[in-house]
């Protein structure tokens, strides 16, 4: 007993004596460098929302001089993002080493998703009744004008998950096709055995070359926020945003309560870890997703967000490039709550009926929509049409669409972070309930 008390004592003291010296160090560095990353991100957002106040006489200025910084950024996201996704989601596939288990992953992740998608789509309609998001609002219909994009069928939709060409989906980045690839590479490493292990050995390789690099262009986040995000305000200010104010409240609304009761609820019941805990952890991804209003270009931030919060590097590579593709929970509430706005606009009373086909609607065609900017607008068309509504009332959101894909995209990476959370938790008791029956 006194051994063990005196291994806890000198364990105790080569903490304190790590600790101390991290301190020592850290106070070396100059105090640009002791802020974090994350600070910087909500520095560099404070300052674009400034400097676009400043500029919104003069928009062209932050379009022809700032833009060009995010667009940059968002450039050298969108280059790692398929390198990173196809190999990590390899390695990832190769590390659990059972088709059968993958098989169980996936299963879980696709109900998981499916599931806080209804919950979310219901959330947005029901905050846009009681809220009665349009009232007030009336525009003649012959000042509106959109030509909506050609929408692919469910069957189009299935089909086009399987690509005909090996290299096609990394050019266009289609993410859904790129992860079918993957996956099958993956399923053959594995069934190759032994005569696969150099594969096996440069696949996890690569792996850890797009993660450095990814960590290196993420240095450069802050820039690339401050360069997003001052165009859209200079574009959009309060004059262009307060007769849609009442829209873009209500939007918020719901996507909050959405994250703040569903994902909590989810993330504390499945993976009994303390809301909070989750939130300040999946933060960097959720600031740079609402800068960015890309799933995919905040993908390798929430990647690495994940893995700081305990999920296993197999879980976050499988299950997170999966929801930047088909979890579109923040993009459902807009669906719903744009759904009634834009009907009660045009003095359309929605009946339950109506707004169940919305519910289901929004969550089919939240599979396959791609996880970049403006992608939210061809399944609202889809949603519209599926009630009747007039698809010309997509113009009447247009003007703001950038603000509200802002807010949308991030509910959507934070609804993917929730995921490898709670996956990562069942697969974990899976394999404690495994070990104690081997024992």
């Amino acid at each position: 007993m006194s051994e063990l008390k005196e291994l806890v004592e000198e364990a105790e003291s080569d903490i304190k004596e790590v600790a101390q010296e991290i301190a020592q160090e850290n106070a070396k560095k100059p105090w640009y460098k002791r802020i974090s990353l994350t600070t910087w991100i909500f520095i560099a957002l404070g300052l674009g929302v400034v400097v676009g106040l400043l500029l919104q006489g003069a928009p062209e200025i932050a379009e022809t001089y700032i833009k060009p910084v995010g667009t940059i950024f968002l450039n050298l996201i969108k280059m790692i993002v398929v390198p990173l996704v196809i190999f990590s989601m390899m390695a990832g596939v190769i590390s659990l080493r059972d088709i059968k288990q993958i098989g169980a992953i996936g299963g879980k992740t696709i109900v998981y998703y499916l599931l806080t998608t209804a919950c979310a789509i219901t959330i947005g309609l029901i905050i846009a009744n009681v809220l009665n998001v349009g009232g007030g609002y009336n525009l003649p219909a012959e000042e509106l004008a959109y030509e909506p994009a050609e929408q692919p069928t469910l069957i189009d939709t299935l089909v086009a998950i399987f690509p005909s060409n090996f290299v096609q989906p990394m050019a266009d980045a289609t993410m859904l096709q790129i992860i079918v690839i993957a996956l099958f590479f993956g399923f053959g490493i594995i069934a190759a055995g032994q005569k696969a292990k150099p594969v096996a050995d440069l696949v996890n390789a690569m792996s850890e070359v797009c993660i450095k690099v990814m960590h290196g262009i993420i240095c450069f986040a802050p820039f690339g926020v401050f360069g997003l995000i001052a165009p859209v305000i200079a574009s959009n200010g309060p004059d262009i945003l307060l007769p849609l104010l009442r829209l873009i409240v209500v939007a918020y609304v719901a996507m909050i309560l959405h994250v703040v009761v569903v994902y909590s609820g989810l993330v504390k019941v499945i993976a009994g870890m303390n809301p909070l805990t989750f939130f300040k952890g999946e933060l960097p991804a959720f600031t740079f997703a609402f800068a960015s209003a890309s799933s995919v270009g905040a993908l390798p931030i929430n990647i690495e967000c994940s893995q700081n919060m305990g999920v296993k590097k197999e879980i976050s590579s499988f299950v997170l490039p999966l929801g930047a593709t088909i979890n579109m929970d923040g993009t459902s509430i807009y669906q719903g709550v744009c759904a009634i706005f834009i009907a009660q606009v045009f003095g359309i009373d929605l009946t339950i009926g109506q707004q169940v086909t919305i519910v289901l609607t929004a969550v089919l065609a939240s599979i396959g929509t791609a996880g970049v900017p403006g992608s939210g607008m061809i399944m609202l068309a889809m949603v519209l049409q599926s009630v009747g509504l007039p698809v010309e009332g997509i113009a009447l959101v247009a003007g703001v669409d950038r603000i509200l894909d802002m807010m949308r995209t991030a509910v959507n990476v934070t609804g993917d972070g929730s995921a490898a959370v709670c996956v990562n938790a069942m697969e974990e008791r899976k394999a404690q309930k495994r070990a104690q029956k081997v024992a």
